[in-house]
């Protein structure tokens, strides 16, 4: 036996001997437990079941060990928010741009470009009041530049850890929670940046992008019949290195610059010579810029499944990179020096984390930026190790050794350059006047944030140390033993003892009973607690009520030991029963009881014991701090609700059934023994008549059911073929022997032969209902034409001679009929239908228009399509069957639809035909679909649709396109931010 039966057994073993006049304050204590030991801390492991003495493991043991202060408060150090000496600052990952916070750090320690935008005019003078700033407003940067300024004032003088970034992020109006293409953002904000500063005055303010990042190359195209060159001048801010197949930068250097033959188809039209000619083609690097971007081409486009992909292989790169044998002018100075590694860590190119190594160009050291986090590197030297052990790849590709100034990454996309000057780097950039006072101003507010959080942290310390002192002073006193005690809620204890919430009054109530004391079925969630103890309780927190030994109920307890003798003598009345119940019933001296009754009255009894009980919880047994799931058993009483006790024989008017099924005759002394129970049980001796009104009503329905079937009888009798579907009419070959036919709606059929069919079950039909065919202007709504076909399903053709029978059987509201007439003299003549009443062409067209929308919205359906190969369909073995939904509304679009509710999904058809989406050129009926943003049901496209799919083959050669300059369009995940306002 488990021991929480255990325990309520031995609670109210006595009652099994004691009569409820005898109860005694000994029995009453015993039924509240005050009996249990109280257990011991280190002895009892965990809280005991239901023993209101147990005060071990309801979280005390916080308290009474070694007290860490750290303990009493959920603040963190704000210190730990503090900018560290000779660091730099990070920037907040606003959820997906850790690709923006690594280039800005890269822009940041570019020093030229830092002094160049702090020379950029501001507004910030509109803002400034006399000599200082206006104390009641925040500063609002107006364009990206100023944005820009105090995004960079801030990393060069905040002492926060990091900043915010979130301005300079709207003002661009890129998606936070969406990872861009990295690259992609530098080229257009570099450009953004340069159209931006273009309208300044300074010029060392309006060239500093081109002087620190452009520079110039040629597309050198050499006739190889005359010699002729032929070139086309480009800046570049940026090259763009293609790696696949290579292992060193260099490589991809060459590669970048190789010479390219023109030769056969791809010839190329030489104006020398008036015609095509071989020819070779190349770049060449005409100048470089200070800063060398070059962007490792890691992203690239798979054409096979239409999506981008990672290359996830080594590149190795110097610290020391020359790049005199690459220009076409020798002689200049063109050795540069690594000054930043941004690396992207992930083998996926739509997820994955951005990083930067950047040498402070001040001290020489390199640092890692990993947003929020700034991470000096060891005895100043690039550590690219660590990062490339992250994530291991796919591919497992050893890495390859690197020798001293060298370095291999396969996460590095985009390594940075600078050119390497005799000259030390300017010291000295300066925050402006204006820009610093900004600084000071939200340094001061991170200073008081500071205070503030420190003395919420030491007022946690001070009042945790308090409560600990509390605690440990309390706790030792509040066992009872045998002094006076009370009892308190569990859950307020544990609540006590629970450092993260406050503490609040006693609360009592809900283990109070009907007589406002302390109920026996509580007493598992109580604890019986001293007297000291429970006065310093209620004399701190307040509340109540108080619960004391007056509080333990005699009512409660008399009335448990009464139902709890009368659930034992139920078994033995139950086996009584069952034994009288085999005897005979002899004369008139029987009851009549319902046999659903008889089934269940036993676990009737029960209940109604249960409910006298106060129909109180069973919370015994639960461990103490278990939740409770309060009126769990009423609601299940209310989903099983039942009649009561031989209600089950009673007709709707109150009285005896009608049905000797239901019921049967049982002893006076069955009875007697059942009437214990169950007192208030509708009482029916044997002799007790049934209800009269059920009897009328029984033998009216009788009638009823047989004027049914006399009904359908003369019906069927005289519309045969109209029942058994025989012999009907047809509009497509209309029969010789006569000129007119009648029509009614279908449903009136079906319904008519529902009833012939089952007449004591279905109301006869009593009239015939045309009007649901005709117009609100009493026109037809349908022509001869479609009745023929698609709308033959909602009419039934009627005979001459049915229709008479019609109309003397039934209600008829409207008489609609077709009338067959020979015109003309020709022989032979023309066949003209009339009908009468005459079509509605209005209504008509109306409801043509409303088939269609009705076609074009749907939730689920099946779409072919076939593949168009040399202008012949051609269909695979399994054709590719799109479930798709017609439209998606707003509401629909923030709700995740259930499976079979899908938009078209046509990368189905990429994955079938191996045709990427850009590559599709889809059409029905000889329409082209074109517009993305369409639904199906707008394109025309409707359930069984065939939709034809004909591909693009892909160009097998670009550079046959001669003197066509490649245009790189941005990404679709930058359009309509401001990067492409410009």
């Amino acid at each position: 036996m488990a021991p929480r039966l255990q325990l309520e057994k031995a609670a109210w073993r006595w009652a099994e001997t004691v009569r409820p006049e005898e109860v005694s304050q000994e029995h009453i204590e015993t039924a509240y437990r005050i009996w249990l030991e109280p257990c011991i801390r280190g002895v009892c492991r965990r809280n005991c079941k239901g023993n209101p003495n147990c005060l071990v493991g309801i979280g005390e043991h916080i308290w009474l060990g070694e007290i860490d202060e750290n303990s009493f408060h959920n603040i963190d150090d704000p210190n730990c928010e503090r900018r560290k000496k000779n660091s730099f600052v990070g920037l907040t990952n606003l959820g997906a741009t850790c690709y923006v916070n690594t280039f800005l750090q890269v822009w940041f320690l570019n020093l030229e470009l830092r002094q160049a935008l702090y020379l950029c005019p501001s507004t910030c003078s509109d803002y400034m009041l006399g000599d200082g700033i206006q104390e009641e407003k925040d500063y609002e940067p107006q364009t990206i530049c100023e944005h820009l300024q105090y995004l960079f004032a801030l990393l060069q003088n905040s002492n926060r850890r990091y900043i915010d970034p979130s301005g300079f992020v709207k003002a661009l109006g890129l998606d936070t929670g969406q990872q861009q293409d990295a690259q992609e953002f530098s080229k257009l904000f570099m450009s953004l940046l340069e159209d931006t500063l273009s309208k300044q005055k300074n010029p060392d303010v309006r060239n500093i992008v081109q002087q620190q990042f452009c520079g110039e190359y040629a597309y050198v195209t050499v006739c190889n019949q005359c010699g002729r060159e032929s070139k086309l001048l480009s800046k570049f801010y940026e090259l763009e290195l293609n790696i696949q197949g290579h292992k060193q930068l260099t490589d991809c250097i060459s590669e970048f610059l190789k010479e390219e033959k023109l030769e056969g188809d791809n010839r190329y039209f030489c104006e020398n010579c008036q015609s095509k000619q071989n020819a070779t083609r190349k770049i060449r690097l005409l100048s470089l810029p200070c800063t060398l971007n070059l962007q490792l081409m890691r992203f690239v486009f798979d054409r096979q499944t239409g999506h981008k992909k990672k290359l996830n292989t080594y590149i190795g790169f110097s610290e020391i990179l020359d790049m005199e044998p690459y220009v076409e002018h020798k002689g200049g100075s063109y050795v540069y020096e690594l000054s930043a590694v941004l690396i992207h860590r992930g083998v996926s190119a739509y997820s994955g984390h951005y990083i930067a190594h950047v040498k402070d160009p001040q001290s020489g050291e390199w640092y890692k930026f990993n947003d929020e986090d700034i991470e000096k590197m060891e005895g100043k030297k690039l550590q690219l190790g660590i990062e490339e052990d992250l994530e291991p790849s796919k591919s497992q590709t050893r890495k390859p050794k690197c020798g001293k100034g060298t370095h291999c990454s396969r996460n590095a996309y985009m390594l940075v350059y600078r050119l390497q000057t005799q000259e030390k780097p300017n010291t000295t950039v300066q925050v402006p006047a204006f820009l610093q006072e900004l600084v000071d101003r939200d340094n001061s507010k991170f200073e008081e944030w500071c205070i503030e959080m420190a003395e919420m942290r030491k007022q946690s310390v001070d009042k945790g140390k308090a409560k600990h002192e509390e605690v440990k002073e309390l706790y030792q006193r509040l066992p009872a033993g045998a002094e006076p005690y009370e009892f308190v809620s569990l859950e307020w204890l544990q609540k006590w003892l629970d450092e993260s919430t406050p503490t609040k009054p006693i609360d009592n109530h809900a283990c109070l009973c009907s007589h406002d004391k302390l109920h026996p079925d509580k007493i598992s969630i109580m604890k019986r607690i001293s007297e000291y103890a429970a006065d310093i309780f209620y004399s701190r927190y307040g509340g109540g009520p108080r619960l004391t030994v007056k509080a333990l109920c005699k009512e409660c307890v008399v009335e448990r030991c009464r139902i709890l003798r009368l659930k034992n003598q139920l078994n033995e009345d139950y086996k009584t029963v069952n034994n009288l119940l085999k005897a005979a019933v002899k004369g008139n001296d029987g009851f009549w009881v319902g046999k659903s009754s008889l089934r269940s009255w036993r676990q009737l009894a029960l209940e109604q014991l249960d409910e006298q009980d106060g129909d109180a919880e069973q919370s015994n047994g639960k461990m103490n701090g278990s939740t409770l799931n309060k009126d769990e058993s009423k609601e299940e009483r209310k989903e099983e609700e039942e009649l009561n006790f031989n209600e089950d024989i009673l007709c709707p008017h109150g009285e005896l059934c009608i049905s000797e099924n239901e019921r049967r005759l049982v002893s006076k002394e069955a009875w007697s023994k059942l009437q214990q129970y169950f007192p208030k049980a509708p009482e029916f001796p044997s002799y007790k008549e049934c209800c009269s009104q059920c009897k009328i009503l029984e033998r009216e329905g009788e009638e009823n059911e047989a004027l049914h079937k006399m009904i359908a009888n003369e019906q069927k009798t005289s519309l045969p073929n109209l029942f058994q579907d025989k012999n009907r009419p047809c509009l497509s070959n209309w029969p010789e022997d006569t000129d007119v036919l009648y029509i009614v709606s279908q449903f009136f059929v079906e319904e008519w032969r529902k009833f012939v069919r089952k007449p004591t079950r279905c109301s006869p039909v009593s009239s015939v209902g045309n009007s649901a065919l005709l117009c609100p202007h009493g026109g037809l709504m349908f022509t001869f034409a479609s009745m023929t076909k698609e709308d033959s399903k909602l009419i039934a053709l009627i005979w001459p001679s049915e229709w008479q029978m019609i109309q003397k059987l039934f209600v008829v509201d409207h008489v609609i009929k077709i009338t067959r007439i020979e015109v003309g003299d020709v022989n032979p003549s023309e066949t003209q239908y009339i009908s009468e009443p005459k079509l509605c062409p209005e209504c008509r067209e109306g409801l043509l228009c409303q088939q269609q929308r009705d076609l074009r919205e749907y939730t689920q359906a099946t779409i072919y399509v076939h593949k168009v190969v040399d202008n012949k369909k051609v269909m695979k073995d399994s054709a590719p069957e799109l479930n798709v939904s017609s439209s998606e509304t707003e509401e629909d679009k923030e709700e995740a639809k259930p499976d079979g509710e899908k938009d078209p999904d046509f990368n189905q058809i990429m994955h079938a035909f191996s045709v990427a989406p850009f590559d599709q050129n889809l059409s029905i009926d000889g329409k082209i679909l074109s517009d993305d943003c369409a639904t199906l049901g707008t394109l025309g496209v409707i359930p069984e649709s065939v939709i034809l799919l004909k591909a693009d083959e892909p160009i097998a050669d670009y550079a046959a396109m001669d003197d066509v300059m490649q245009v790189c369009m941005p990404e679709e995940g930058f359009k309509g931010t401001g990067l492409l306002g410009h």
